[in-house]
């Protein structure tokens, strides 16, 4: 999201943060976001005339007053009436933003609640158990099902082992804003980690790493990357020995297959 959009978006999140920090039910509030913007994705024209240059803002929050009023927690309320007299570059905008916003406050109350770093190594599962079931996959893309007959699936799967926070997430990922579902959980998680300023590291390895090792892995990367750092950690069999870490656009392969594979390109050189 650029310009307008961008400083829209900017504007909205630090507003959220203070309502939670004062005590508003960051759950509630994603709640009512999501409902907001999936209503926006439902309406081409309620999301013009919400972003209408021509309208005058009071106008425009005015309305969305009136139609949300009796359906949202008044927190939930004044966002969205503060989104509507805000500047968009496109229609569009809007609902996706509200959706954003809705995540950063669902990760804001898991937070409060002592369960941020389960809700993303929860949200992580969630994405690779989705890319790794073909039938998983194919029953929460199947146009024929309904959106609610695929979040009870997910429900199903999640209950008793995620917290609520992810299963809310999870729900919500299959709403259809973004491509696949898989790709909705990556964003949820860029979305999780920016908002606790933390970067999140892709681990492959032979097998599982213990907590020390963990910690001394983040620890590491952290001193290196200047901010903390969350381990998702993928146990790869094709992984002979040692490490690959991906985390962000950087690549750390400390693998033996990559140690070998550069030895050999040095004897053919």
């Amino acid at each position: 999201m650029r310009g307008a959009s961008a400083e829209s978006l900017a504007t909205l999140t630090e507003e959220l943060g203070r309502v939670i920090d004062s005590g508003a039910d960051g759950a509630r509030i994603g709640d009512d976001l999501f409902a907001v913007s999936e209503v926006l994705r439902r309406e081409p024209r309620l999301r013009r005339v919400a972003t209408d240059l021509s309208t005058a803002p009071e106008a425009k929050s005015g309305l969305l007053r009136q139609i949300f009023g009796d359906k949202l927690d008044g927190a939930s309320l004044d966002l969205v009436a503060k989104a509507a007299g805000l500047r968009w570059a496109g229609p569009r905008d809007l609902g996706y933003s509200l959706e954003e916003l809705g995540v950063i406050a669902v990760v804001k109350a898991a937070d409060r609640a002592g369960q941020a770093d389960a809700l993303e190594d929860q949200l992580f599962g969630f994405g690779r158990l989705v890319s790794e079931n073909p039938g998983l996959r194919d029953a929460l893309s199947d146009p024929a099902r309904s959106i609610h007959d695929k979040q009870a699936l997910v429900r199903g799967l999640l209950e008793g082992r995620a917290t609520p926070a992810a299963i809310r997430l999870a729900e919500q990922s299959l709403t259809g804003t973004h491509r696949t579902v898989a790709v909705a959980i990556a964003e949820y998680q860029k979305v999780a980690a920016n908002h606790r300023n933390r970067l999140v590291a892709t681990v492959r390895a032979a097998r599982d790493l213990g907590d020390a090792d963990r910690q001394r892995l983040a620890g590491a990367l952290a001193r290196q990357y200047g901010r903390p750092v969350h381990l998702n950690v993928v146990v790869d069999p094709e992984v002979v020995g040692g490490l690959s870490v991906e985390i962000g656009d950087d690549v750390i392969d400390g693998t033996v297959a990559s140690r070998l594979d550069d030895a050999r390109r040095r004897l053919a050189g």
